[in-house]
């Protein structure tokens, strides 16, 4: 673990990567990990649950405003809860994949879990050391002053082909097909109301299209050691891809 409090921001759209290596990187260094977009699944899980109109955008806002939210912060278990349900499994399936984008496309929901997100950061800061946060916009908004700053990014081709073997176990073009939807349409959605695509200044940026899990964590622990990339070291043989 870091001598010192230490936040490591992760950014990245859909497939880079960005979940898998951060959950890697806060297990390798003891910090706690926070998964700043299951927030927003689990929001549109509970609006869906309580019958809301993901269009009205008041409700949807007020809802973000009260809802009773849990996250685990263990990268080995990362539970989610909602008003004492775990939804763990639950805001993972399709049917909020899909729709999610109409939840984080809101701005007064993004206010508002934007502003629970620094707490939390600055909360585990002080309880665990540190904290390895990744999003959407964490490098430029929710942790602009983090010691670490990174946007993982990968080619479209790159990023299909992880998350439908992700969600189906295989690649097929049919399995592809299906997934594109999630990952290119979610992405345009998102980048309407966020920027995840290139590093703002001051931001390392990390083209994983052809690393594998383990070479992408090298990679990044490499950044919070000596600041840039010097080199990627042979993969943990330990860390498998997911």
């Amino acid at each position: 673990m870091p001598s010192s409090p230490i936040t490591i921001a992760i950014d990245g759209p859909s497939g880079s990567g960005k979940s898998s290596v951060s959950r890697a990187v806060a297990r390798r260094l003891g910090l706690a990990y926070l998964d700043t977009g299951a927030m927003y699944r689990a929001l549109t899980w509970w609006c869906l649950d309580q019958g809301l109109d993901l269009a009205d955008q008041a409700a949807v806002a007020d809802a973000a405003r009260s809802m009773d939210l849990s996250l685990s912060t263990d990268p080995d278990t990362a539970t989610v809860q909602v008003a004492g349900t775990d939804v763990t499994d639950a805001i993972r399936r399709t049917s909020i994949s899909s729709r999610v984008s109409e939840v984080a496309t809101n701005l007064d929901v993004r206010a508002e879990l934007r502003r629970r997100q620094r707490e939390l950061v600055e909360a585990l800061r002080s309880s665990h050391g540190g904290v390895v946060v990744e999003g959407r916009d964490i490098t430029t908004v929710v942790a602009p002053d983090a010691e670490h700053r990174i946007l993982l990014t990968a080619s479209e081709e790159a990023r299909l082909a992880r998350r439908t073997t992700e969600l189906h176990g295989s690649s097929t073009q049919e399995q592809l097909a299906a997934t594109r939807d999630q990952v290119v349409r979610r992405d345009r959605d998102d980048a309407t109301v966020s920027a995840f695509f290139e590093p703002a200044d001051g931001v390392h940026g990390l083209d994983t299209s052809h690393l594998s899990l383990g070479e992408s964590v090298s990679a990044v622990l490499d950044l919070v050691e000596h600041g840039a990339p010097h080199r990627i070291p042979t993969p943990d043989p330990d860390l498998q891809e997911s």
